[in-house]
Parts: C-alpha cells; sequence; structure tokens
C-alpha cells in the first residue's frame, strides 16, 4: 500500500468505481476541481486503489534537477520537449506531443487538469479534447468530491467530434462536484 491509498483511507474517503471499464487504462483522463495541492493525494490513492497507472506531462526542463527529476518520474511523469524551435524546424503543438505518446503506448492513462491553475477559471482549456480525438480515446472524468469524502471516474466520453455537446455533457458532470475550495471553482462557462 502506498502512502497515497494510506491517506485516502486514513481520511475516511469512498472509491467510486461504478463506472470503471477498460477505457480507463486508455485514456485521457481529466483531473477536476483542482483547487488545491491536496489533490494531489486524495488523487494519487484513488487511482492507486483502482489498480489505474496514472502518467502525467511535464516539460522537459526539470530533467535538470536528478532528485527532483526521479521524483516527479516515480509520480508518473513523461517528459516532453518543449524547447524553441530551431531554424526553420516547427516546434511540435502540445497536443501533437500528447498525441504521439498514446501512438507510442497502447496503454496510457494521461491525467490533465485543464482548469490550468488552482485559481478559478470560467475558460477550461480544450486541447485535451483534440488529444482525445487525434489519439482515438476516450476522456475519463476523474474527480474529488470533498463535500462527500468520494473520488474515482464518474464516466467516460467517447469523442463525438462535436466539441460543444461533449464539453457541455462533461460540465454537466463537474458541476456538482464539491471542490476542496469552492471559490476557486468554475466549470467552463462556455459550455455550462
Amino acid at each position: 500500500m502506498s502512502i497515497y491509498t494510506a491517506w485516502f483511507k486514513f481520511k475516511g474517503w469512498e472509491l467510486d468505481n461504478e463506472s470503471m471499464t477498460d477505457d480507463a487504462h486508455n485514456c485521457v483522463m481529466i483531473a477536476s476541481p483542482h483547487t488545491s495541492n491536496w489533490d494531489l493525494m486524495y488523487m494519487m490513492g484513488a487511482f492507486g486503489l483502482l489498480g489505474i497507472r496514472i502518467r502525467f506531462t511535464i516539460k522537459n526542463e526539470w530533467q535538470n534537477t536528478p532528485i527532483i527529476s526521479r521524483i516527479i518520474e516515480n509520480l508518473g511523469a513523461i517528459w516532453i520537449d518543449r524547447s524553441p524551435k530551431v531554424g526553420s524546424t516547427e516546434r511540435k503543438s502540445m497536443t501533437e506531443a500528447m498525441v504521439d505518446l498514446f501512438r507510442a503506448n497502447p496503454r496510457l492513462t494521461l491525467v490533465v487538469t485543464p482548469e490550468g491553475t488552482r485559481a478559478k477559471r470560467t475558460e477550461w482549456k480544450t486541447g485535451f479534447y483534440h488529444v482525445a480525438v487525434q489519439a482515438g480515446v476516450p476522456i475519463g472524468l476523474g474527480y474529488l468530491d470533498y463535500k462527500k469524502k468520494k473520488a474515482g471516474v464518474g464516466k467516460f466520453i467517447h469523442p463525438s467530434g462535436d466539441m460543444e455537446k461533449d464539453l457541455r455533457e462533461i460540465m454537466a458532470f463537474y458541476k456538482n462536484i464539491h471542490p476542496r475550495h469552492p471559490k476557486d471553482f468554475s466549470v467552463d462557462l462556455r459550455y455550462a
């Protein structure tokens, strides 16, 4: 048992595994709401108990500090080269780099925080949706509900190609989830 799963159980949280399918092992997994540094502890505990090995992308520059890079790798980091283009060479977009990860790894659970920050944002970054469409994988709706002390994956969305419709479904799910700091959370109001 990891420190994360022990923490999750010690704090009396409940695991939601009702929507678990094999999709959990090859998807873009949203981690939301994200309003506190504590979210990492509960997220890691929940995914550990669900048996999901999560991965996340991080800029290459963090590899320069060996101790920190080793800790980050153990948490599930995948390094992405975000260095500026050289000469006429085009730099890949973050979306393209993430799609390439799915092409190279047939079973990948890539966690994203589309809010992009722990501060309140009324518009989410939508790159996760484009990654899922281009990689041909579903979107998992991972969540932490601090009021209910419940965490897990609420459902999986298989992108239809109608981004507005799919994002409305995603926002409808998250609008009923209670973050640690409610004043710092908003669904994407463009799709609410």
